[in-house]
């Protein structure tokens, strides 16, 4: 079967290197145009933290487990996915906030044994592990958290999909009204067509009278470095809002993020979002403030009005994966899974009724 799957952000990237992994003969689409979630993305990757709840959360939970398994087979293919576990804090000045924290996650970690270990670490203990903390913050440490560069991980999917048989075409693709596919240089014939456009879902549907109500919400996140410091085994750093702190290797800490549904396809870093990041950033990390700001990059996460992903077939030969807001790097790896079976006529062995565009 011949799948033609557009977009190669982090969920078209992942169903295709499922799809070729599957034997289908994969053709991957994509515009490249600037602002994709993906490579703007910090990186986190731990579900039992989150606040997710109803549907979303077994999602994430399997999601969260599948990430050892999947960057393992990578691993064995020769293609660095960059996923490392650090551990992850959630962190607080106020005791009523760490004890509900440490009382959800114990119960999370409870079926999920990759969470790792949930314990308390008073404020000396949580700088030991993320130096550039406040000095009054307390933390609940979860062993199992980790952190992934959303574009190597992309790159790497990318790369074992071709290794598997995959082709790639750049440009522009639009539908006609009888449902084909055209790219610039012409019609793209496929038995099955996997939309992964992320936040361009929406446009790119059109013309088939369909209106998914995805749209772009901007993030803004900062990135900074701290020269000859060692960042390679600092933790997620979560306080009780939608901001975070996470660090990779070499002096990178990342700092973010905005959340801002109505900025449409603004491809701009503005004043009012930098402020926003660095207040938070520095008021959870002090030890920031001498760090040289080196980059604040621009995402177009794709947003639905229940928050939840759209995961399944409009109709037969044509399948939608995207809407994962600001959970994809977490959620998009294992949903590609689910989606090339879903392109390929099998069951996914996950419940995606949830997820169905029919909800809309």
């Amino acid at each position: 079967m011949r799948v033609l799957v557009i977009g190669s952000g982090i969920g078209g990237a992942a169903t295709a290197y499922h799809l070729a992994g599957r034997g289908a003969e994969v053709i991957v689409a994509d515009a490249a145009r600037p602002g994709t979630a993906t490579e703007a993305g910090a990186g986190i990757v731990s579900p039992w933290t989150s606040r997710w709840e109803d549907a979303l959360y077994p999602l994430a939970a399997a999601a969260g487990r599948y990430y050892r398994e999947f960057t393992a087979e990578l691993a064995e293919l020769g293609e660095e996915s960059s996923f490392e576990v650090v551990g992850g804090m959630i962190v607080s000045a106020e005791e009523s906030e760490l004890a509900a924290a440490h009382e959800r996650l114990a119960a999370r970690a409870a079926g999920a044994p990759e969470a790792g270990e949930v314990r308390r670490l008073d404020p000396a203990q949580a700088r030991e592990l993320f130096p550039a903390l406040a000095p009054e913050l307390g933390a609940v440490h979860l062993s199992g958290a980790g952190r992934v560069d959303g574009h190597l991980l992309r790159r790497a999917l990318l790369a074992a999909a071709e290794r598997k048989g995959a082709k790639f075409v750049d440009g522009e693709v639009a539908f006609r009204a009888d449902g084909t596919v055209a790219g610039e240089q012409g019609p793209l014939e496929a038995d099955s067509v996997v939309v992964a456009a992320g936040a361009w879902s929406r446009e790119l549907l059109a013309p088939l009278g369909v209106d998914l109500p995805v749209t772009p919400h901007r993030g803004q996140i900062s990135h900074f470095d701290l020269p000859e410091t060692d960042t390679a085994a600092w933790p997620v750093v979560l306080p009780r809002t939608s901001h975070y702190l996470l660090a990779f290797g070499g002096g990178r800490v990342v700092a973010g993020a905005t959340r801002e549904a109505e900025a449409g396809f603004d491809y701009r870093v503005t004043a009012a979002g930098q402020r926003e990041v660095l207040d938070n950033a520095l008021t959870i990390a002090p030890g920031l403030a001498t760090a040289t700001l080196t980059e604040t990059r621009v995402g177009f996460r794709p947003g639905t009005p229940d928050a939840l992903p759209i995961l399944g077939r409009i109709r037969p030969g044509l399948t939608i994966s995207t809407g994962f807001g600001a959970g994809g790097l977490t959620n998009a790896p294992f949903a590609g899974k689910l989606v090339a079976a879903l392109a390929l006529d099998e069951d996914p062995g996950f419940d995606l009724t949830p997820f169905s565009p029919d909800r809309f």
